[in-house]
């Protein structure tokens, strides 16, 4: 459908373009753009912050933009470790910075959080095409600056959407790729209308049959943006999002199977009464979220400027699941009657599905204060997350005319508010001030009926949770640029974090966490001239009852995590790049870190023979390695680019990782090292403004690696047993592209 889209619109349009420009002349261009700066102002850092961060521009992003999800795109750089469980960076993927998962990275775009309320996590298929959206990214490591969201435990990924432009434009793209990965997208921007007026459109479709088998990805999105401008003020109404329907793969594969069938996938096993098994079709996450935003910016005087951002954010899916042999007691189902009165259907195969509906809804606002030596941010954010969770059993295998029966539902709402005041002064040449304050609070509200059966209570869990927390976050630093081409920083941040959705009902009975303190010092040299950039940062991130698992079960039998009263992240971080001529250049990063918990405790579940249930035995181990923390990430990029060719040439390296804190080397990820290549093409003609011809070559050396793993342990009639689960990636691979702009 978009491929034909596409064609009919440069049919059509292109000859347009040739015509030549429209009749009136349109306003500043600096000026628009020099408005639209203004929406970041408040979440940016520059130069002179003493923050570690890196940006991506609009032609880095759109150089890499095949078709994969984000955190493919920022896997190169520093202290960023991606992972995917369909092996193809399309689908369920994440990534970790400084050895911190997602639910514990802010992202924001345009300064709205795109973290779920309650999970804190961010799944990047509910947004699809992200890449395709996006204008600019800045990635800041450690606590960074004041942002709205959840705390930033390892950093921070503040997006921008793409800007308008006052000129007409418009881009087709289309890929495709190994394991049948494709990808069309067509975008169309009207430039100025009536001199105030800018309409921006883009439709896209991304499917994949995954690596990983039924590991399938199919994904529609859109981009909307309308935007009203005259010399002081922008006012822009921004939509985007899609539907996702993505075949679950989370299960993994054990050490045997990754030499015997590394793509096997047991999501969605049927087995059989008489022994076989098959495959349910329908294990599939289906979900639409829509993303709103009206976005103003005004400028008083050269000195003053505002921006305020209402946002509603509307999702809602389901994913439907195939359970072999389960208790139907545990889902509030009592004994289904047969034709045999002597004869009840207590234990079946079933098909149940989890659905969920929320609303997400707010207001961020900043006032930005600039004169030549002094910036003043002033602002805050306003947000309430109302949420519906519920299930149903579709159908009872061993009982075909039992109807479909709802087994539980809750809700939640929480809300969030936050003030904050950031300046940065430069009190002498060179030297800048950095101070930012932040008070943040929080209202959570979990009610109903869980879907986790309560062995304590021998009832599905019941939730009545309440909780309220303040949290007040100090920022400052010190910035010292000298020489021309040196500068040098220090700085100290608190960021606090309350406890996620998961944290309250994976306990034990009424023994609910704490929230989690981070102090992070950061201390950094940075050195650049017109062909060399070089960098050094020391970290040192102190957590206090940061929430870690520890091997205990909970109540409904899901992994329990407990407040960990000292633990520490620290390490050094290293950036260079150098511009050899002026068609090469050489860049690296790494990182080398020590990630440990202070006087941990193990807990293993102990079974007997007939693995009855016996307790927990408790192993004092000290200091231990958090887990998923390489104490090695490092990359290095060759960029060749010349007239209109380019390649691109990206190793990463990262050590071996634990994947339980109990620093068990049967439960780790080997370390591994890929390299990817990109090829392009660039060349114009007489009715379009460029063609680019895309060649993605992904693990060119075709190594096997497993990004991404977890594992368990027990103790079974007197013997210790360590399970341990990989996500294998996919071989070599490959993704062509092309894309044309008018």
């Amino acid at each position: 459908m978009l491929f034909s889209l596409a064609a009919i619109a440069l049919f059509w349009v292109v000859p347009t373009r040739a015509q030549g420009p429209a009749d009136f002349e349109g306003p500043d261009t600096t000026r628009i753009y020099e408005l639209q700066q203004i929406e970041v102002t408040a979440t940016r850092v520059d130069r002179k912050t003493p923050v570690a961060y890196t940006d991506l521009n609009s032609e880095e992003i759109a150089r890499q933009n095949f078709g994969t999800d984000m955190p493919s795109l920022l896997q190169m750089t520093p202290s960023v470790v991606a992972t995917s469980d369909a092996g193809n960076g399309i689908g369920g993927t994440a990534f970790r910075l400084r050895g911190a998962d997602a639910s514990r990275i802010n992202i924001t775009t345009n300064g709205v959080p795109m973290n779920d309320a309650e999970s804190h996590a961010v799944y990047w298929y509910d947004t699809p095409d992200m890449a395709s959206s996006v204008g600019s990214i800045q990635v800041q490591r450690g606590a960074g600056t004041s942002t709205n969201g959840t705390g930033a435990f390892g950093g921070s990924v503040n997006m921008t959407t793409a800007r308008l432009s006052n000129e007409f434009s418009g881009e087709a793209s289309m890929s495709y790729g190994s394991y049948n990965t494709n990808k069309q997208s067509l975008r169309i921007g009207s430039g100025l209308l009536g001199r105030h007026w800018i309409i921006d459109a883009r439709v896209s479709h991304i499917s994949s049959d995954g690596y990983v088998d039924r590991a399938s990805t199919n994904l529609s999105a859109y981009m909307f943006q309308a935007g009203y401008y005259d010399n002081s003020t922008i006012v822009k109404l921004i939509s985007f999002g899609g539907v996702a329907k993505v075949g679950l793969a989370y299960d993994g594969v054990t050490k045997e199977q990754l030499q015997t069938n590394r793509r096997y996938n047991s999501q969605g096993l049927i087995e059989h009464a008489d022994g076989s098994i098959s495959f349910y079709d329908d294990q599939i996450d289906n979900y639409t979220q829509i993303n709103n935003q009206l976005v103003v910016t005004h400028q008083f005087n050269n000195r003053w400027s505002l921006n305020v951002t209402g946002h509603y954010t509307y999702g809602r899916g389901y994913y439907n699941q195939y359970k072999n042999g389960q208790d139907l007691s545990e889902y509030g189902i009592p004994p289904i009657a047969t034709d045999d009165p002597a004869v009840t259907v207590t234990e079946s195969n079933l098909i149940r599905r989890k659905l969920m509906d929320n609303h997400f809804g707010g207001v961020v606002a900043s006032a930005n204060y600039t004169v030549s030596r002094f910036q003043l941010s002033i602002g805050g954010a306003a947000s309430v997350y109302d949420g519906r969770h519920w299930g149903d059993v579709m159908s009872v295998i061993e009982a075909p005319d039992f109807g479909r029966f709802e087994y539980y539902r809750n809700a939640s709402t929480k809300y969030d508010g936050n003030l904050f005041v950031k300046a940065n002064w430069e009190v002498a040449c060179g030297l800048n001030i950095f101070a930012d304050m932040q008070y943040r609070l929080i209202r959570h509200n979990i009610t109903g009926t869980n879907d986790n059966f309560n062995s304590v209570t021998s009832a599905l869990q019941q939730l009545d949770i309440h909780r309220t927390y303040h949290f007040f976050n100090p920022k400052a630093g010190i910035n010292y640029s000298f020489a021309r081409n040196h500068k040098i920083y220090v700085s100290f941040s608190v960021a606090q974090k309350e406890p996620n959705r998961s944290n309250f009902t994976d306990t034990k009975q009424n023994q609910y966490p704490s929230p989690e303190r981070l102090n992070d010092w950061e201390f950094g040299y940075l050195f650049r001239n017109s062909r060399f950039e070089a960098g050094v940062n020391f970290y040192y991130m102190q957590y206090k009852d940061q929430l870690v698992a520890t091997g205990e079960l909970s109540d409904t039998g899901e992994a329990l995590v407990r407040n960990i009263p000292d633990s520490y992240r620290r390490g050094i971080e290293l950036t260079a790049a150098l511009e050899i001529t002026p068609w090469f250049t050489l860049g690296a990063n790494a990182t080398f870190s020590q990630n440990r918990i202070k006087n941990y405790t193990e807990h293993i579940s102990e079974y007997d023979a007939d693995w009855n249930y016996l307790g927990e035995k408790e192993i004092f181990m000290k200091t231990s390695t958090l887990s998923y923390s390489p104490d090695v990430i490092a990359g290095v990029m060759f960029d060749f680019h010349v007239k209109g060719f380019s390649a691109l040439l990206q190793t990463q390296y990262v050590s071996s990782q634990y994947m339980t804190n109990a620093r068990i080397d049967a439960l780790s990820l080997d370390a591994y090292c890929f390299t990817n290549l990109n090829l392009g093409y660039e060349f114009s003609t007489a009715r379009t403004k460029k063609i680019r011809v895309g060649l993605q070559v992904n693990n060119l050396f075709n190594s096997e690696y497993c990004n991404n793993g977890y594992g368990y342990s027990s103790i079974v009639d007197g013997v210790r047993v360590d399970e341990a689960f990989y996500f294998p990636q996919a071989m070599l691979n490959v993704l062509a592209n092309v894309t044309v702009s008018f």
